[in-house]
């Protein structure tokens, strides 16, 4: 990408993005357009030669494609030794393979090619006696060399800490999305030598159950490289997260559980175990290491451990504090556990040094007692920490807000929600059906969960109960009135306060304004919370002071640090349970276990590395058939004038941000008003249109395709919306934002289809708009933050341009005034930061 600026030049247009590099980096601050920030400079990268025979060890391709299968569908040693001589069989190309043993051998051999499992002993004393358990482990100094010496993820790796912001039209607003962009990586960058790079680690460790009815447990860790972009570390190819520990779990005792003594016992050797994990990364962080990187550079790297991924019951043990019952239940700050509840007040935060200088007191008293005194004064363990090992690896500064278990099943699933259902148990049943009734009536949404019931239904999933506080309160402000429920309608404005600030929780992008405006919104939910925590003081015993809402005073903290929350979500790492848990199920024979899964793990892993190499190959192959026959122009007109392209599995371009779907066979408009007797938005349809045409002629040229830019991180968006008499079974008619002349409408589709005029076709919609003046707003309006719109009769419906389609929206009828409805803001980030710029416009 080339600056429009790197010097002293102050003229700047709306949008521009000034990039300032951190001064290590010798790149000067530069300024681009927006439609060229993220571009490479100059020509693009040279695309990496193919490695010619990529499936080695495997002596054939075929050899390797076969136990690719094999080893995906999980074949039984009986199924593949049947497979491989049905091969034999009848086999064209060459197929060397010869049974089992063979396969599993040549697994082996190609277990070099990515960085292996090795197995040591951890050995911990208790009550005097060494207690000795397995450790698993992936050298990762090791796995993020493979990384960066691979030629296909290396160039996606980020070095340098930079400064993003964007031009307002008044100044640079700054912004915050990757790790790179935030302060933590480029206040570590400033510590080490300014020839060297930082390479930032993100680890998360949680028990895994391996059967859902059953005893049997994992203790998975997890690896993601932060230099690398979250489309890629967060993914499932070899850039993403990579499975490099395996933990032991300690059994119960039942003589000594529970005890102050085995609880420490417990964390002694979780961190005895992580200590091995974190042991070559050591001396590295005090001295660097050079890696001759992917484009044969050689590069100086200084490793970091920059965030934990970890829920609050991990965090207390890689934090080393006591937990619920300690007197500082914090892992970040010491916040006293009776004021758990405010998350306004700032409190000291922790620090590993001053840690490390209260546990070497503690150690110098004579006395249990005086011991103790000293360690509870922070609710610490007497234990020593793996994470010290590590220059400039602060324990507490990156233990990171986990909005999965703090906020979807944390704050709402164990909390909020369990609230709100005792108070639709004490309304009755009718109560409970009126709120599912208006589940099960929602217009189904993408990527939003369906619900027939949900009042008293329990779920496992985090993300279903972020659905449903999605939509809960749209659901109940028809059950709870404020003159007569007001604990009840209290509490729903303190979900739907919650849900705002879980929605900044989720932004993909945070600016200035972004994160100011989520601490005022953490900041009303508080004021919320206070009043419904006093106003139910005597009629509940329950108590509000719990760490996960404490907690959520260090979002906006943890932000600015390390980025968006997505970087550190444990989401995409509890995803990697799936497989492990498959693997135990069907690989193993449910004795000595680990070993059977990791190796499993492995096998995938070379599995990956290889296909991955496989398809470069491919490509390049593919590439060079095609400059031979250099036909491209009839490609082209093959693909342009195909009627059969699925357009649902095409890609947002710039210039397209809707999908018309499958086109029905051509129709008149007789046929299409015969069709549609008795419905008043179709009456009068072909004087409607010619009347829309008119207009849409008369003003210089039909519109061009209207980009969606999504409001949170600014790129092309796409909308696949459905208008259709039959979808799954039910009629399906979307609703959706317009841009008119007299500015935005929301409206619902009735009807799309092309109209040809000379030999182009146009795009065009019937839709029934909800822009009738709705008059005077109910008070719940203001009090739950609703956009409520009305509609016009059928007999309205009206022409547009499917360029003048905005976006989708959902939109839910309120049952108690007729005719109005209420835009659901809340089904994604864009659409609530969109519904926020409407309202202050």
């Amino acid at each position: 990408m080339t600056p429009m600026w790197d010097g002293p030049i102050l003229m700047h247009d709306i949008d521009d993005i000034k990039v300032e590099y951190h001064p290590s980096s010798g790149i000067p601050t530069k300024v681009y357009r927006f439609e060229d920030y993220g571009r490479s400079p100059g020509a693009p990268p040279a695309v990496p030669e193919a490695d010619p025979i990529p499936w080695q060890p495997f002596r054939t391709r075929m050899d390797f494609e076969v136990a690719e299968l094999a080893h995906d569908a999980g074949l039984s040693h009986e199924q593949l030794d049947r497979l491989i001589r049905l091969i034999h069989r009848s086999r064209i190309e060459l197929f060397t393979l010869k049974n089992r043993k063979d396969v599993r051998d040549t697994w082996d051999a190609a277990s070099f090619k990515m960085t292996p499992f090795t197995k040591e002993e951890v050995i911990v004393p208790f009550r005097g006696v060494d207690q000795t358990f397995p450790l698993f482990r992936r050298s990762l100094w090791d796995w993020v060399t493979d990384l960066l010496q691979d030629p296909q993820v290396g160039p996606n790796f980020v070095f340098d800490a930079q400064r993003l912001s964007k031009f307002n039209g008044e100044k640079f607003v700054r912004f915050i999305h990757e790790p790179w962009t935030a302060h933590a990586f480029w206040e570590y960058q400033s510590k080490i030598p300014s020839d060297a790079k930082p390479l930032a680690f993100i680890l998360y460790a949680d028990k895994a159950k391996l059967l859902s009815f059953g005893r049997a447990k994992g203790y998975p860790v997890v690896a993601r490289c932060a230099n690398l972009p979250i489309g890629i570390r967060n993914g499932e190819g070899l850039g993403g997260g990579r499975v490099v520990g395996w933990l032991p779990i300690v059994k119960e005792d039942k003589q000594h559980s529970g005890k102050p003594a085995f609880v420490n016992f417990k964390n002694a050797v979780w961190h005895a175990s992580f200590l091995k994990i974190l042991d070559c990364l050591a001396p590295l962080s005090r001295l660097g290491s050079a890696i001759k990187c992917w484009d044969d550079v050689i590069r100086v790297f200084y490793p970091i451990v920059l965030i934990l991924s970890a829920d609050y019951e991990e965090q207390a043990v890689m934090a080393l504090i006591r937990g619920l019952m300690g007197k500082f239940p914090c892992p970040v700050c010491l916040v006293p556990r009776d004021e758990l509840s405010n998350t306004l007040k700032v409190f000291p935060l922790r620090t590993c040094t001053e840690t490390k200088a209260l546990l070497a007191r503690a150690r110098e008293c004579t006395t249990l007692d005086a011991r103790e005194q000293i360690l509870s004064s922070q609710s610490l363990r007497d234990v020593d920490s793996s994470f010290g090992v590590l220059e400039h690896t602060d324990v507490h500064r990156a233990l990171s807000h986990d909005k999965l278990h703090f906020n979807d099943e944390g704050l709402f699933s164990d909390h909020k929600w369990p609230e709100l259902q005792k108070w639709v148990e004490r309304l009755g049943r009718q109560a409970a059906v009126q709120i599912d009734s208006f589940f099960q009536s929602i217009p189904r949404w993408r990527n939003l969960n369906h619900f027939d019931q949900v009042i008293s239904v329990s779920f496992s999933d985090g993300t279903k109960y972020e659905d449903i506080s999605k939509l809960i309160v749209f659901a109940a402000h028809t059950v709870f009135d404020r003159d007569t429920d007001p604990e009840a309608y209290l509490l729903l404005r303190c979900i739907r306060s919650y849900v705002e600030f879980n929605m900044y929780a989720s932004l993909e992008v945070h600016t200035e304004d972004t994160i100011n405006n989520g601490r005022e919104a953490l900041s009303k939910l508080t004021g919320l919370m206070d009043k419904y925590i006093e106003d139910t003081a005597e009629m509940s015993e329950k108590s509000w002071n719990f760490p996960k809402k404490h907690l959520s005073a260090h979002l906006f903290d943890d932000i600015e640090a390390k980025g968006v929350s997505r970087n550190y979500s444990t989401k995409p790492n509890e995803k990697m349970h799936g497989p492990l848990k498959d693997a135990y199920q069907d690989r193993t024979n449910f004795k000595n276990f680990a070993e059977q899964i990791l190796r499993y793990n492995h096998d995938s892993l070379i599995a990956e590395y290889i296909r991955n190499k496989l398809d470069h190959l491919d490509s390049q192959n593919l590439s060079i058939s095609d400059d031979l026959e250099d036909q491209p122009d009839t490609a082209l007109q093959e693909t342009d004038n195909s009627d059969d392209i699925d357009v649902d599995s095409t890609e947002p371009t710039d210039a397209q941000h809707f999908s018309l779907g499958s086109k029905q066979a051509a129709m008149s408009f007789t046929l299409i008003e015969a069709g549609s007797l008795g419905n008043p938005a179709f009456e009068r349809f072909q004087i409607k249109l010619n009347d829309f045409l008119n207009r849409a002629f008369a003003a210089n040229s039909i519109p061009f395709p209207v980009n969606f830019e999504s409001l949170v991180d600014w790129r092309v968006s796409t909308d696949y919306l459905r208008c259709t008499p039959m979808f799954h079974g039910s009629p399906r008619y979307d609703c959706v934002i317009l841009q008119t002349d007299t500015g935005i409408i929301f409206g619902k589709l009735m009807l799309i289809f092309t109209c040809t005029v000379g030999d182009v076709q146009y795009p065009v919609t019937l839709v029934l708009p909800y822009d009738r003046p709705v008059g005077i707003r109910p008070r719940k309006d203001k009090d739950f933050q609703f956009w409520r719109v009305k509609r016009k009769p059928r007999a309205s419906a009206e022409f547009f341009s499917v360029h003048s389609i905005v976006r989708g929206c959902m939109i839910v009828e309120d049952v108690s005034r007729p005719d109005e409805f209420l835009i659901v803001d809340t089904i994604d980030t864009d659409m609530f930061l969109r519904m926020q710029d409407i309202r202050s416009q």
